[in-house]
């Protein structure tokens, strides 16, 4: 495999911004529309790699930095030789730098503290203080070496209106610069591999910051972009107006990603529609493991899809404890294949440890079939 990172524009929709972008890294190809699972603390929730692949799953998002440094710290990642390693996953990799850390655990002020220079947070077991900026972060991403890594951020809040947004994004593109300075230092891991970094872009609500976020972004060294936020995700009527405002001042050869999309497959179908390339979400595993399971069908819908149906099931109702039917009579996964919603339902009702496996199964397959059907439906 060449030890080298590029994106390319591969296709373009007849109509809508969607397109299909190819990714080279060092540990495989990426074709996108592409969804990331999540493996936070460095494994997917009830799932294996071997999952991941019968999914058609090529990036992930592996080892959060800021749960990484607090366990099983640096020292044991860069003596097994780094994430895919210690992870087991051979395939394309995506980290991120712990600034949404910066954000959800600052609400609890003693936790993590924000200043100029960065985040100082307690160790949750040792009480150490640790200090995360964007030296320190990118430093840890080169011990974790994943593919991509991301540039230290100011996640910013939806509280605080237009002064907490400013500050924010101030922050973010300050740090941004110090990131791009380490990583031009050396742009392999620790372990020679070639790492792509993205910049993010801040700025809430607010169309004039994002503007100007992206402006910035767009001159400095980056290999992608991301779209960063805490509405990001969370709104996703918002995060569509977000991305409709920024898209015209983005390059067509990088990726675009946006952080934390994909509660269910119809926000895939959104974003792509807008011209987006990949996202990550931990909802489909969350979402599986508390009874909550995909459960619809893509239609065409205006030269593009729409995932219609139930959407999703809630296998604890009794409904299901008699039901011979599959979670989705058009899906493949292993578990649609060999098991009924009624061993499912009777799974999560005794709390055994093969419902969350199995249903975990599913939710994620239905999220990577939605990146399939798109891509056909471009032609790809």
């Amino acid at each position: 495999m060449p030890n080298t990172y590029q994106s390319e524009l591969i296709k373009k929709h007849a109509r809508l911004p969607a397109r299909i972008m190819r990714m080279m890294t060092p540990h495989g190809e990426v074709t996108t529309p592409a969804f990331m699972p999540v493996g936070t603390r460095a494994m997917l929730n009830y799932l294996t790699p071997a999952d991941l692949l019968q999914s058609e799953s090529e990036i992930i998002l592996g080892g959060n930095t800021y749960h990484m440094l607090c366990t099983p710290g640096m020292e044991i990642i860069q003596s097994i030789g780094g994430m895919h390693k210690f992870m087991g996953w051979n395939k394309a990799m995506l980290t991120d730098s712990g600034g949404f850390q910066v954000l959800s655990l600052s609400k609890k002020g003693s936790i993590c503290i924000i200043d100029e220079e960065g985040a100082h947070f307690k160790h949750p077991i040792t009480g150490k203080i640790l200090h995360l900026n964007s030296q320190t972060s990118i430093d840890a991403q080169k011990i974790i070496g994943a593919d991509i890594i991301m540039a230290f951020d100011q996640c910013t809040p939806e509280t605080g209106g237009r002064e907490a947004a400013l500050a924010a994004l101030d922050r973010t593109h300050r740090w941004l610069v110090t990131s791009c300075e380490a990583h031009a230092k050396n742009s392999n891991s620790a372990y020679g591999f070639k790492q792509a970094l993205f910049g993010i872009i801040q700025g809430g609500s607010f169309r004039d910051l994002r503007e100007q976020s992206t402006e910035f972004i767009l001159q400095q060294p980056l290999d992608g972009i991301a779209i960063g936020g805490e509405v990001i995700g969370f709104d996703m009527q918002k995060t569509a107006e977000i991305i409709d405002w920024i898209r015209p001042m983005l390059p067509e050869n990088k990726i675009r990603y946006t952080m934390g999309v994909g509660l269910n497959p119809q926000d895939l179908l959104d974003v792509v529609a807008k011209g987006i390339d990949i996202f990550d979400c931990v909802a489909p595993t969350r979402n599986a493991r508390h009874g909550t399971l995909y459960c619809g069908e893509w239609v065409d819908d205006n030269d593009w899809l729409a995932f219609k149906g139930e959407k999703r099931i809630l296998i604890k109702k009794s409904i299901y404890a008699r039901d011979e039917n599959p979670i989705m009579h058009n899906c493949d996964c292993y578990t649609c294949r060999n098991f009924s919603r009624a061993y499912l339902h009777y799974l999560f009702k005794e709390g055994l440890i093969a419902y969350f496996h199995l249903s975990s199964i599913h939710n994620i397959h239905v999220m990577q079939t939605t990146c399939r059907k798109m891509r056909e439906k471009m032609g790809g």
